[in-house]
């Protein structure tokens, strides 16, 4: 049985199994049966695990493990930040119009379809495995990530026809500094200021329903605002 609220959900017919209740909030779940009369939740976006919630309820949104968007954030400050004393410094441009226009790429993959689908989150991945393999994975909300990618997405699409365009001086040296800014505080401080953004936006209700949400630090929970409070 799967109960809902604000959103759909979508469940096969088990013959022989058990389906165990879950809760939705917002956002669409697809329930499927697999060999042997398991049920496994497909998330709409991002991984799925088995995550429980403070409250004790299945998380059933999709989640991201945080060493990898962590080594993810830290690869793309590598790179970026090469990129940027080259043009800085030997004013050799033709690096940092590369780069911005493969992290357009990169985020562009993230956005749609995933870390694990981008060039820079399966290397991550690989690293973490390989470097790391007795580490748990630290499992933290999709959502808010897909929202701090897609403000990344937008200043890496800014970035790739302002370089592309040779535009240069202030205007392209200010929002570089502010990517590997943000991309230095998740890599090295694990802050995601995309996610505590999110949860800002959210919390005023102008991101509209959402998914439970669950973050390393609770920079991306939220309390709802009462409806009966308009």
């Amino acid at each position: 049985m799967a109960v809902q609220t604000g959103g759909t959900v979508t469940a096969s017919t088990v013959t022989g199994g058990t389906v165990a209740a879950s809760t939705v909030t917002g956002g669409t779940v697809t329930v499927q049966t697999v060999a042997g009369g398991t049920v496994g939740v497909v998330p709409p976006y991002g991984e799925r695990a088995d995550v429980v919630t403070d409250e004790g309820r299945a998380f059933l949104a999709g989640v991201f493990d945080e060493r990898q968007v962590r080594t993810a954030a830290g690869i793309t400050m590598a790179l970026g930040a090469v990129a940027f004393a080259d043009a800085l410094l030997a004013k050799n441009y033709l690096p940092i119009r590369a780069v911005t226009a493969f992290f357009f790429v990169d985020f562009t993959l993230r956005v749609w379809l995933g870390l694990g689908r981008s060039p820079v989150g399966l290397l991550a991945r690989a690293l973490t495995r390989t470097l790391t393999p007795a580490m748990p994975p630290e499992w933290v909300s999709a959502a808010p990530k897909r929202f701090a990618w897609t403000l990344g997405l937008v200043m890496s699409l800014a970035m790739t026809v302002i370089t592309n365009a040779r535009i240069t001086g202030l205007l392209p040296m200010t929002i570089c500094t502010l990517c590997l800014t943000l991309m230095w505080l998740e890599a090295v401080l694990g802050l995601c200021v995309g996610c505590r953004l999110y949860r800002v936006l959210v919390g005023r209700g102008w991101l509209g329903a959402r998914d439970d949400v669950v973050c390393s630090d609770g920079s991306c929970q939220v309390s709802m605002p009462d409806p009966e409070r308009g």
